[in-house]
């Protein structure tokens, strides 16, 4: 029992390191970017050493691929609690979007997921990044409402890409000072269009 739960509190200190690590690097990386953010900062304001750094990641890419996927993974399951099983295909969509654009003015994530992650990492590496978070939800919930005939019947990965294409820019206008309402009146007419068979809805003015 002792050796087990010496392992236990080896795992919980090496699990707590790599957190340190990773919230201490998205403070920099959000305050100053990823490129003006050197590893002896990141391991300072850390309180580790380099070599804790290295041991639970490669290089600062490394790092900054494991901020990026914690904050698509925030994301995400915002989304999913604003969509549950319950709500209809169309309301689904249009909740999914609603909380995306909410989750996406959290400090420093639009820079990080919309900027410098497919700077740092590559436009495959997010992109892979995002259909295992976002895209994954978005695709699934168009697929079930395209097999439920309730929606137009489209190419699911193109149609995927687009719409998020067109949160990504939302999230990326209403950051820069554009009127969130504006950009949610256009994305509630664009999911509405995919659904011709059902009445418009107003546009949501939150």
């Amino acid at each position: 029992m002792q050796q087990e739960a010496a392992r236990r509190s080896n795992r919980d200190r090496t699990e707590a390191t790599r957190a340190d690590l990773i919230a201490a690097a998205r403070k920099l990386f959000t305050e100053k970017s990823y490129a003006e953010t050197g590893t002896p900062e990141i391991v300072a304001a850390a309180g580790v050493t380099r070599g804790a750094l290295y041991h639970h990641f490669a290089d600062k890419q490394a790092l900054f691929a494991a901020v990026v996927e914690q904050e698509a993974t925030a994301v995400a399951e915002e989304i999913e609690r604003a969509s549950p099983p319950s709500l209809d295909a169309r309301d689904a969509l249009m909740a999914g979007s609603d909380a995306y654009l909410t989750a996406m003015r959290a400090p420093g994530r639009t820079r990080l997921l919309l900027l410098d992650g497919p700077a740092v990492l590559g436009r495959a590496a997010m992109d892979a990044i995002d259909n295992r978070h976002g895209n994954r939800s978005l695709r699934e919930g168009l697929v079930a409402a395209m097999r439920a005939q309730t929606m137009t019947r489209l190419p699911a990965e193109a149609l995927t890409a687009l719409l998020a294409s067109a949160f990504d820019r939302a999230a990326l206008a209403i950051e820069a000072g554009a009127s969130a309402q504006d950009y949610r009146a256009v994305l509630t007419a664009l999911i509405d269009g995919l659904f011709p068979h059902q009445a418009p809805r107003p546009a949501r003015t939150r």
